[in-house]
This record gives C-alpha cells, sequence and structure tokens, in this order.
C-alpha cells in the first residue's frame, strides 16, 4: 500500500511540475512565435476523449486527497491516467513545437 502511495504522489507532482515549466512563456513573455499561431480543429468531437481523460484526473485526484491514498486501485488509476495525461501533453507539445518552427 505504501508504494502506490508513493508513486502516486510522485506523478501528480511531477505533472505539475511539468504544467508549471509549460506556462514559463506565457509568465515571462517569450511567446512570439506562439502569437501567430493558430490552432485549427476540424472535427470537434475529437475533443471528447481528451475532456474525458482530464476529467478523470481531477476525479481521481479529488478522490484520492479525500481518502488520503489509502486506497490501492485508485491510487494505481491515478497514475495510469496521470501517465497518459502526460503523454498526451508531449504528443501536443511536439505538435506545437514543430508548426512554430522550433525544429528548424
Amino acid at each position: 500500500m505504501k508504494t502506490s502511495q508513493i508513486v502516486a504522489k510522485v506523478v501528480v507532482r511531477l505533472f505539475f511540475f511539468l504544467l508549471l515549466i509549460a506556462t514559463v512563456p506565457y509568465i515571462t513573455g517569450n511567446n512570439a512565435k506562439l502569437q501567430n499561431f493558430n490552432f485549427v480543429i476540424r472535427q470537434k468531437w475529437t475533443l471528447v476523449f481528451p475532456a474525458i481523460l482530464l476529467g478523470g484526473f481531477i476525479s481521481l485526484l479529488v478522490l484520492c486527497t479525500i481518502k488520503k491514498y489509502k486506497e490501492i486501485d485508485l491510487n494505481w488509476l491515478l497514475v495510469i491516467n496521470t501517465l497518459v495525461l502526460m503523454a498526451y501533453g508531449l504528443a501536443i507539445f511536439i505538435k506545437v513545437y514543430q508548426a512554430v518552427g522550433g525544429a528548424a
């Protein structure tokens, strides 16, 4: 039980740390390339899956926090959900980075 608590807390803190790092260009104002970037969504229904992923993360985080990370199954579900959310964020970062010409 202790392992799932530690892993869940570490993964969630890592996610929030990466989210904080991602906001640095907006806070410091170094986003000149991103001001000309247009995000076009061709099919609106594709936003359902990220919304479900984000909603699952929030609900699992709230449940684990309320139960003080004592439920092993919820802890592992939170870990898996957070890792998939981080992978999704990384995929979006790579796509946006290529689109603004960062790979040039």
